[in-house]
Parts: structure tokens; C-alpha cells; sequence
């Protein structure tokens, strides 16, 4: 008798929320997959916010296949209603789930190329009848290749953070001041962060969901004082319009509404002053070791201790350089999904479910799922990738019609149009509705530095 072809398995990337409910779809699709994880735990990269609570609840944030999955293991889920940190959502969900998973789950492991066994990105020749390889360096310095029918990457974003340069690289100066520069949002619970930033001016940069809760924090921390020294100067590459905020009370997720409202009430309350159009080449540090950052424009913000870059992230695609992807030139996600996350358009929740089709590449049986996915784009959800995956698993185990099929409607932000590509909010797309609108009818004072002038007061609307 001939030997048996050994089944090989499908590679999973990352054991994050969407990498381990990708391997609980595979798994009860009777496939077999191999999640490779560089962290030595589950959800590596959501341990590092575990202070941030999510705007999601339980009900959102738990994938149905893998909760049958954890089923027989006694697992008990959190109340659907409530909103889990990211500590909750690690220590009850994801680790409860790799455990699960077993030894299908290999930690310490981190993915360094994939290609085509013996074929390189130049060659045809039969390459869509050979498996993934798929090499790996480990912890401790031993290197393997593992062959797998399909890849699914789902490492996420995490570990590349965009810069404070508004030209998409870092600002002159940028690396220098590296030690006063945090591009994550601030655990104040933590003494040394608290002390960090307590009594400071610190300027964040960027204009999501991150710099919100930067902001509501910081602007917690001061009142917590009594009105002490803690000041913020909000740093926006674009003007401010009613839908800078967010939908508020019309977010159909209304702790992500929430969320906006509370930075918004960070600069109503004066702990926060925003500077709109400021885009940063420079950062500079003074004889007295504060920062200054200087814009294109030659505009010089008053000094500052620390700063807060939360600017985004961008995916990591070195280690795929040998695959064949179509991805979108400006957002580096997959050509199809781009158009529907594209927030130069997009900001109202018109990303409706999409699957293996749109997740698709020339290179037949690789996926780029979960955060990952969206390239640069910033409104991903978890609920989004668990219904990626859920389509990914159906059309790898041949089941094209499941595959297809739409099972899931997402939430609305409730803020219309596209983001604005700079000062000015940008109408032309999506709803006819003014995004002039504010959330609130009262006007927001922003403070605009000109070169050699004194701050002068705008409103909401003004570009």
C-alpha cells in the first residue's frame, strides 16, 4: 500500500480575537488549523490596552462558533449587556479559548515569510497545486517550515503605529524625542503613567476613537485634581465638523457615542483646546526639554511635555512580500473591500458584511482577515471579522453557498459623509445630510495658531 498524503493544515496568523475564532470556524468545518502566535499568550496585542474598555458588549465581541467551542469546557459567558476592558476580554474569552484550541495553538512562534513551496512570486508554473510554506522563527532561535493548504493572516496592526508626521512619515525630530512620545493611550491607573502626565501639557495627535478616550481620560485625571495644571491641545490634521465626535446619540453602538461625547465635553470644559489643519513636520525639543511641534505650515504650537500619537496603524506586509496580493494603493487592503472602508468616503456605518470574495487575491488561498485587513482604514469591528472568518472557513471547506451568504447587519455610527481629506469636511460623498451639523447645538471653540499671531477663536464648521 502506498503511504497516506499527510493533511496538512491551514496556517492561522495571530491569536487574537479573529485569529482564534478563525481556527474554531476551521476546526468545526472538520478543518485543520495551526494558529502561530509571536506573544507567549492569546490576544498578546489586546493585553498591551488592557485599561481601554470596549465600545462593544459581550454580545458583540464573543464569535457564536466559538463559544460552541468553549461550551464543554464549562465555560461561562460574561452578561451579553455589559462592556468588557480588554483585560475582561482577554482573561474571559480569548485565553479561555486558545487553551480550548490545545495544541493547535503554538506560542512563541512568529511568522517571518510565506510563499509557494519552491516558487517564488516571479513563477506560474503549477503554482497553484503546491502548498504554503510558511517559515517561522521561535523564541528560542530555532527556525521551521510548515506546510499548510491555505494562510490566514489575522495579526492584526498592532505593531506598527502610525507616526505624527501629517506626511505619513515621522516628523524631523520624531525619533529623537522618542522618550517624551507614547502612541498608545494612557493607562492612568498605572501611578508611574498617572505621574506621568498629571500637572503636564501634553499634545495628542489624531481624531479617533483612540484620541477620544486619550482625551476623556486625561480630561478625568484633570478634574480629578481640582482643575490642576493637566491642559491637552488636541492636534487635528483636518477641521472640526459636527461629525468630528462621532454620531453621539444617534451611534446605533452607543457607548461609541459616548465615547465622542466625552472628548467633546474634554475640550467644552476647557481641559483640552484644539488646533485644526495641523499637520507636523517637526518636533523640536527646547533647552528645557518640553516639545514644540511645527507644522507645514510654519505654525508652532506652544510647548509641550509630552505627546500622544494616536494617529492609527498600518499592516505589516513584509513577511508577505513573496505572495501574490492585490491591495489598494492608498489604504494597502484588499482592492475589493477598499472602495466599502475608504474614509476619505466613508464614515456611516456603510460597510455592509462582506466575505471571502472581497477578501480574495490573485494568490488563490490566502486571506488577510480581521484588522489587518482594513490596511489603514480605522472603523473595523470585531463583529466585522468574525463574519470574514465565518465566510473565510465555508469557502475553504468547499461550501461556496454558505460562503456567500450575508449573516450579519452592522451597527450605524449615525455621522454621515467621508471624514474630510484635510481642513474641511467632505460632503460630496455618502448622505446629502450637512455634516456641518454639530452633535450639539452649541458651538465649539477651537484655537487656531497663526504664525506670529495670537490664538483666535473659530467655530464648529469653519475650515
Amino acid at each position: 500500500m502506498l503511504p497516506t498524503a499527510p493533511v496538512l493544515p491551514v496556517a492561522v496568523i495571530g491569536a487574537g480575537p479573529v485569529g482564534l475564532a478563525a481556527a474554531a470556524h476551521l476546526s468545526d468545518r472538520g478543518l485543520s488549523p495551526l494558529v502561530l502566535e509571536a506573544g507567549h499568550t492569546a490576544g498578546t496585542a489586546v493585553r498591551e490596552w488592557a485599561h481601554v474598555r470596549l465600545f462593544s458588549t459581550w454580545g458583540e465581541v464573543v464569535d457564536p462558533v466559538a463559544e460552541k467551542l468553549l461550551a464543554p469546557t464549562g465555560w461561562s459567558k460574561p452578561d451579553t449587556s455589559t462592556y468588557p476592558s480588554g483585560s475582561d476580554w482577554v482573561e474571559h474569552y480569548l485565553q479561555p479559548l486558545a487553551d480550548a484550541l490545545g495544541d493547535r495553538v503554538r506560542y512563541g512562534a512568529r511568522v517571518t515569510g510565506v510563499s509557494r513551496a519552491g516558487r517564488d512570486r516571479i513563477v506560474d508554473a503549477d503554482r497553484d497545486t503546491q502548498p504554503f510554506v510558511v517559515h517561522v522563527q521561535y523564541a528560542d532561535g530555532r527556525e521551521d517550515r510548515i506546510l499548510a493548504t491555505a494562510v490566514v493572516d489575522a495579526s492584526g496592526t498592532w505593531a506598527l503605529p502610525s507616526p505624527a508626521g501629517g506626511s505619513g512619515l515621522r516628523a524631523l525630530g520624531e525619533r529623537a524625542a522618542a522618550d517624551s512620545i507614547s502612541y498608545r493611550v494612557p493607562d492612568l491607573t498605572d501611578p508611574r503613567v498617572r505621574a506621568r502626565y498629571a500637572g503636564k501639557r501634553t499634545a495628542i495627535v489624531g481624531s479617533g476613537a483612540s484620541a477620544f478616550t486619550a482625551l476623556a481620560s486625561l480630561a478625568d485625571l484633570a478634574r480629578s485634581q481640582g482643575g490642576s495644571e493637566t491642559k491637552m491641545v488636541w492636534v487635528l490634521r483636518r477641521g472640526i465638523s459636527g461629525s468630528t465626535f462621532g454620531g453621539g446619540d444617534a451611534d446605533q453602538l452607543p457607548a461609541r457615542g459616548a465615547l465622542g461625547l466625552a472628548a467633546k465635553a474634554a475640550v467644552d470644559d476647557g481641559h483640552a483646546e484644539a488646533v485644526t489643519g495641523f499637520r507636523t513636520e517637526a518636533v523640536e525639543r527646547g533647552a528645557d526639554d518640553r516639545l514644540t511641534l511645527i507644522a507645514e505650515d510654519g505654525r508652532r504650537l506652544d510647548a509641550v511635555d509630552e505627546v500622544i500619537v494616536l494617529t492609527g496603524f498600518r499592516p505589516d506586509l513584509s513577511f508577505l512580500s513573496e505572495v501574490r496580493l492585490r491591495l489598494d494603493e492608498r489604504l494597502q487592503a484588499p482592492v475589493e473591500l477598499a472602495p466599502l472602508i475608504d474614509p476619505n468616503q466613508h464614515s456611516c456605518g456603510t460597510v455592509y458584511p462582506h466575505g471571502h470574495r472581497e477578501l480574495s487575491h490573485p494568490e488563490s488561498g490566502i486571506y488577510l482577515v480581521g484588522m489587518k485587513s482594513y490596511g489603514r482604514a480605522p472603523t473595523f469591528l470585531a463583529m466585522t471579522g468574525y463574519e470574514q472568518i465565518r465566510s473565510v472557513a465555508a469557502a475553504l471547506a468547499g461550501d461556496i453557498d454558505a460562503a456567500d451568504r450575508v449573516e450579519l447587519a452592522l451597527p450605524e455610527t449615525g455621522v454621515c459623509g467621508g471624514s474630510g481629506l484635510f481642513d474641511t469636511a467632505d460632503t460630496s460623498q455618502g448622505s446629502t445630510e450637512s455634516c456641518c451639523a454639530p452633535v450639539d447645538p452649541q458651538p465649539i471653540q477651537l484655537t487656531t495658531v497663526s504664525p506670529g499671531s495670537a490664538a483666535v477663536s473659530g467655530s464648529c464648521c469653519s475650515a
